[in-house]
């Protein structure tokens, strides 16, 4: 790490966190090599550079486990969409709602739509109802996110898992 610093003065910090203060790069490698451990530029701009001994290889493995640990505590989720009809028949909805239950419970939210073709669009009530009831079955695992509204020809709702 030493070849890329070109002051010839840098602020030390020991392997502790203390500082040793201003002194002599050539010093500060020596220092560093005393106690077998590598003299790092963590602060390149300033002035002196400011530099630490440290054990570079083991910082840059805790930084790498800091990432993954990072990540993995990162939640993540999709947004499914069931489509449904105003027309839809009892069962079909039903398993429809199974559905809805089932991605809910793995902390996806789900976007639920009824579609409108031709003149079905009379029905907007039994649309409106028809969502109404679905956010009702599930209320237990959620909370609607989005109410429902118009879209042009498509009322959409957003359920969120609790």
């Amino acid at each position: 790490m030493n070849q890329y610093i070109k002051a010839k003065e840098v602020r030390v910090i020991d392997p502790e966190g203390n500082q040793m203060g201003i002194i002599p790069l050539s010093r500060a490698l020596s220092a560093a090599a005393e106690f077998g451990l590598d003299l790092v530029e963590v602060s390149p701009n300033a002035d002196p550079p400011v530099c630490k001994i440290m054990d570079y290889g083991r910082y840059k493995y805790e930084q790498t486990k800091k990432k993954q640990v990072a990540k993995k505590k990162q939640s993540t989720f999709q947004i499914k969409e069931i489509k449904v009809r105003p027309k839809t028949g009892e069962h079909d909805l039903q398993v429809k709602i199974g559905h809805i239950r089932k991605f809910l419970e793995r902390k996806d939210k789900v976007k639920v739509s009824v579609l409108f073709r031709g003149r079905e669009i009379t029905l907007a009530e039994r649309g409106m109802e028809l969502l109404l009831r679905i956010s009702h079955e599930v209320e237990d695992i959620t909370h609607v996110e989005q109410e429902p509204k118009f879209e042009g020809r498509i009322i959409v709702m957003v359920l969120a898992p609790k």
